[in-house]
Order: structure tokens, then sequence, then C-alpha cells
């Protein structure tokens, strides 16, 4: 099984790379005429529709309401599985990432990742610094943000969030931005924390009702926290206990 699920990954690898390669003359656009930035999230979509269908990977996407095509959002996932990335490409609102600097590291991606999103050395207070003031610039400029609250991937075998970090929040209530929470349920069981090998099932991404900070000031961070991750923690066992 080992094998078949090694040969399936390094497929889907070729397929992931394939398609950036193909597509990547039309992220310089973005990279290098900014104010083209809405451009990143359709080529997003476009590639992981490539990719997921190229591999044969089901996936169902679901919004619990419509969200604003005029509006700004801040988007916070839970985060188990380094696909999760991947399965944000199909958000219909066009939003940059906030993530980790590793990704600089990758040859030619990590190029384009720098360049259209924003990284972050959790290491590393000034950079930790840096980032927060441009994810809020990134606002000021009309962009959308996706935001792992858990600052990376902390769990090991069991589906449990870690500890939410202030960031998200701080840039919700400063900038008045609702935050979306996110629910992955199921990419740790196809592409889980301790394995790098993809097991084939059905992906799912639900995006809940925004959640207003209207009227909260800084004293209400944790409110917004604990909000947006019990509807997470909610959605997780509702999916986990209809799996099971």
């Amino acid at each position: 099984m080992k094998i078949l699920k090694g040969l399936y990954t390094a497929y889907c690898l070729v397929v992931f790379t394939f398609f950036f390669l193909i597509l990547f003359p039309s992220f310089l656009v973005p990279i290098f005429f900014p104010k083209k930035f809405k451009l990143v999230g359709v080529l997003n979509r476009w590639w992981g529709r490539l990719v997921f269908t190229c591999i044969g990977l089901p996936y169902v996407i679901e919004y619990k309401s419509k969200l604003d095509p005029k509006k700004q959002y801040i988007f916070c996932p839970n985060h188990f599985s380094y696909l999760d990335i991947a399965s944000l490409v199909f958000n219909e609102h066009d939003a940059i990432f906030v993530g980790k600097s590793d990704m600089e590291s990758i040859p030619l991606f990590g190029y384009m990742y720098r360049k259209l999103h924003i990284t972050v050395d959790r290491t590393n207070l000034k950079s930790r610094y840096s980032t927060m003031v441009k994810s809020l610039k990134a606002l000021d400029e009309g962009k959308s943000l996706v935001i792992f609250p858990e600052g990376g991937i902390i769990t090991e075998r069991d589906p449990v969030m870690a500890r939410f970090k202030d960031g998200a929040f701080r840039a919700s209530i400063e900038k008045q931005i609702s935050i979306v929470p996110v629910t992955i349920p199921y990419n740790w069981i196809i592409l889980p924390p301790y394995e790098f090998l993809i097991t084939w099932r059905k992906m799912k991404v639900i995006f809940h009702e925004p959640i207003e900070p209207i009227g909260m000031t800084m004293n209400d961070i944790e409110v917004l926290k604990t909000r947006t991750k019990e509807t997470i923690e909610a959605e997780l066992a509702k999916q986990l206990t209809h799996e099971n």
C-alpha cells in the first residue's frame, strides 16, 4: 500500500509542478504590476482546478453564507496538513496568504510566493513585527488575507487545534474587517503531517459565516479568537462524527 501511495504522491507532485511552470509566466503579471493583484486569485483557482482534476482527487467547497464580492475578509482556517494551502486556492474571494518563510527556499515557486504573498519567520521577533505591518498595509490596499491562526501545523496525529496567535484578530479589529472561519476537516487524512504520502479521498473546505468585529476594541481579541475557534471546532466535530 505504501508503494502505491508513494507512486501516487510522486505523480501528484509532477502534476503540481507541471501546471505551476505552465502558469508561472502569468504570475509575473501581478508581480510586476501590483495593481493587478486580483489576478493571483484567478490564477490560483485555475491552478487548483487543473491539478485536482488531473490527479483525480475530488473536492467539495461549501459556503455557509454568500460572501460579499465587494468586501474584504480575513480567512482563518485550521491547519493540520501541508495540503491546506492548496485547498484554499479554491476560495472564490481573491486573497493572498500570510505564511511561513520556509516556502521561499523552493526554487522558482519560492520567488513567486515571496513576491505575491506575505512570509514570516515565526522564530524571529523582527520578522513577526514586519509581517504584521505588511498585513495591515495589504488590507489598506484592498486585499483579503488568508492567515492560519495556529501559526503552523502543530498537531501530529489527532486533529486538535493549537492555541491561536493574535495577528489575524488584531488586524481584523484595527481595520474593522470581518473574520471568516474556515474548516478543513479531512486533509490530515489525505496528507498526514507525519507522513508525506497522499491517500485518495474527497477533500472538503467549509467557509463559515463572517464574524463582524464592529464595535470591538483590542480588549476583545480573546473574544474574537474564541468565537472563531469554536466555530471551526464545532464543524470539525460534526464532520468527523459523520465520517465515523
